[in-house]
């Protein structure tokens, strides 16, 4: 096949990856389970050993053909095209794992962590070789058993993560420990699979084999090349960290250095490579020193784009690479089986065990073990890495997929329960002595958010770093230099968290705002006259499309409300809206209606108000359609008693077209026959037709 041939194969084929990636992650995520694994079983459906091998017009071999096709690598189920986006996505991933690093809270529990994290590889990499020993009868030092230990080791903090956060114990000292112990797990596994790798590659190039290579004096030197050259650049990135950050924001825009930030990643791999390490060892120090700069939010959130893209390919090439006929096979089930109850009691003990040495109870003990259970994106590319040099063969490529998926699966429910169960996992409260934290309450969530949004402007105009790092939990992370601020908005609430010294500059920052913000408002109220608007937008022309217009359903409009007063008529109708399932938080929502209705009523002209507001009681926008026909005070902008009422929520943190409804809403109801006709409407059927246009 030409080079056109190959090129337009690879493009069908990431054509079909980006697709099934989504549609895979997107299934599984639905039933509570991480897009990993859809990630990963999608690729296994549409792999060489599945879908893709089945020939038809055009691809006579399939789309993925065993082996890669024409041009293949003998031992690569795919192509060393589609296998080169697999390795960048590898570098992308481990990079972007050490932005995220957090290295103040590693060192801040580097002894506790260290030492759970040292048990928990220890004994999980004791367990995988035994397991290689006993169920494949080869020695102990045989790199296939060698292989085994090291992914064993591997833990996907990533899974836990989530949970913590879920169950608000980010912070709590299990919180914590587990996550200073996934730094160690993560970089102890490095350098043992830098040591592994150095070994084969010893014996593959001699010729007396293992007796040359496995060498108490060979073990030590390659051990220690490995351990020196991370080490050594390890220390490298850490203390000229600033001065790099400082050479990347010559290139001033973010897109810019950020680019380069990940450049950088790329030619350490190689680097690392050309050494005989592994390429995502130094992916992850770039990622690492870079990690404590301004410029390390602002890096991770530009490559965004990169990791979203490429990520995904690689879990579907690994999963490509599993051979669906191997993993059903007896043998593979019962390897997996006993390397899976070895994976998942090995962390339970080797981690747990410690924590109960180091001031945590038994519960507290039994959080981190299972929070260390989950296997992920370090294990499925140590995986590759030794299926592509030949360590691996399909049988234990298949146990260790096998092995990482129920690991996965199960971690989840087996953390949950651990957090459930009562009282304090710690004997004596982990404190942080070196930060500090200071909230401010306002009288609504939006002036909370607006005086947000003019901190973050604020901090930006002083040369700070700013990003939002999680919009759902209203999360954002401004830095410059060694200052670094966690802004938190929640409900009526910012909170900001910094260190001790830094906390005096926060409350300046915060005070300086509000103050500009009171000068604003008074100057935006002798300026402007809100009722006078209001009765400009009555009688408005304005597009009335069908999707949002389609927001009215029969199932929420009443024709009879009984309220008599505002607050009462509103209640009712948020339980029209409860009745219906279409409420996360009936009372919630309710306070932020009638909070909205303080600021000015949503009474409008002709007998129509638009009681509306934002709100977390809901996940997606919903409506009711209220009549009442004798009228009440709604304090309409003409003085008319309101008949018709219509109640629009939408969730806060979520876009949806809330005020496109209200303006189309309001276009429909210009024309005063359609409102007439309304006020006599005999049946639901009735008003859905009128005010859809249908």
């Amino acid at each position: 096949m030409n080079i056109t041939g190959q090129m337009a194969e690879l493009v069908f084929q990431l054509g079909l990856i980006i697709f099934a990636v989504r549609l895979g992650g997107r299934a599984v995520k639905k039933i509570g389970i991480p897009p990993v694994l859809g990630e990963l079983l999608a690729g296994v459906l549409i792999g060489p050993y599945a879908l893709g091998g089945i020939g038809f017009p055009g691809f006579p071999q399939g789309l993925f053909p065993p082996g890669g096709g024409e041009g293949g690598v003998a031992g690569l189920a795919v192509s060393p095209e589609l296998y080169a986006f697999a390795t960048v996505a590898s570098i992308i991933l481990l990079f972007s794992s050490g932005l995220e690093t957090d290295l103040g809270l590693f060192l801040r529990y580097s002894v506790a962590g260290g030492i759970i994290g040292i048990g928990g590889v220890i004994c999980s990499f004791a367990a995988g070789v035994l397991s290689g020993v006993f169920l494949l009868h080869i020695p102990f030092m045989d790199p296939q058993c060698l292989f085994l230990g090291v992914l064993s080791t591997a833990t996907s903090v990533g899974i836990t993560a989530r949970i913590l956060s879920d169950q608000k114990k980010m912070d709590s000292p299990e919180g914590v420990t587990i996550l200073a112990a996934a730094v160690f797990d993560d970089v102890l596994g490095i350098i043992a699979l830098a040591v592994i790798l150095g070994l084969v590659s010893l014996v593959s190039g001699s010729s007396d084999g293992a007796a040359q290579g496995f060498r108490a004096s060979a073990i030590l030197g390659i051990a220690g090349k490995a351990f020196g050259f991370w080490l050594g650049f390890t220390a490298l990135g850490l203390i000229f960290s600033k001065q790099l950050a400082r050479f990347l924001k010559i290139f001033r825009h973010s897109f810019d250095f950020s680019i380069l930030a990940l450049g950088i990643a790329l030619l350490l791999a190689g680097l690392f490579e050309k050494q005989g390490l592994a390429m995502i060892i130094g992916a992850y120090i770039v990622g690492l020193s870079l990690s404590k700069t301004d410029i390390a939010a602002v890096v991770q959130d530009r490559i965004r784009g990169l990791y979203e893209f490429f990520v995904p390919i690689f879990f579907a090439v690994m999963g490509m690479m599993v051979n669906v006929r191997e993993i059903f096979s007896g043998p593979v089930l019962i390897f997996g089986a006993v390397y899976t109850l070895a994976a998942v009691l090995s962390k339970i003990i080797g981690c747990g065990g410690p924590a109960l040495l180091l001031g945590f109870n038994l519960r507290g003990s039994l959080r981190i073990g299972t929070g260390m259970v989950p296997r992920g994106e370090v294990a499925l590319i140590i995986a590759g890495i030794g299926l592509s040099s030949g360590v691996l063969d399909d049988q234990l490529f298949a146990v260790i997929i096998l092995m990482t998926l129920i690991t996965t699966l199960m971690a989840p429910p087996l953390l949950n329960t651990a957090l459930k169960l009562p009282g304090q996992g710690a004997r004596r409260p982990v404190k942080d002595e070196d930060s500090a934290q200071e909230a401010w309450e306002f009288e609504s969530a939006e002036i909370a958010a607006l005086v947000a949004d003019t901190l973050r402007k604020g901090l930006r105009d002083e040369g700070f770093y700013v990003q939002i790092m999680n919009i759902d939990e209203g999360l954002s992370q401004a830095r410059k230099d060694d200052i670094a601020l966690s802004i938190t908005e929640a409900e009526r609430a910012v909170t900001i968290e910094t260190s001790k010294t830094d906390i005096g500059f926060a409350k300046t920052a915060v005070y300086e705002v509000i103050l500009g913000l009171s000068g604003v408002m008074e100057k935006l109220r002798a300026s402007s006259n809100p009722g006078e608007m209001k009765k400009d937008l009555a009688g408005m022309e304005g597009r009335t499309p069908e999707d949002l217009l389609s927001l009215v359903r029969e199932e929420t409009i009443s024709l009879e409300l009984k309220g008599e007063t505002k607050e009462a008529l509103i209640a009712e109708m948020v339980d029209l809206l409860a009745a219906r399932g279409k409420l996360e938080n009936r009372d919630l929502v309710l306070e932020d209606v009638l909070q909205r209705e303080k600021t000015m009523s949503t009474g409008m002209q002709h007998g129509i108000a638009l009681p509306h507001a934002k709100s977390d009681g809901v996940n997606d926008i919903c409506v009711a359609v209220g009549l009442k026909k004798a009228g009440i005070d709604f304090e309409s902008s003409d003085g008319e008693k309101s008949r018709l009422f219509i109640m629009v929520v939408s969730p806060k943190k979520i876009s949806g077209p809330h005020i496109r409804f209200l303006a189309a809403i309001g276009a429909v109801l210009r024309d005063d026959t359609v409102c007439q006709a309304v006020f006599k409407a005999r049946s639901k059927g009735e008003v859905l037709r009128l005010l859809t246009k249908k």
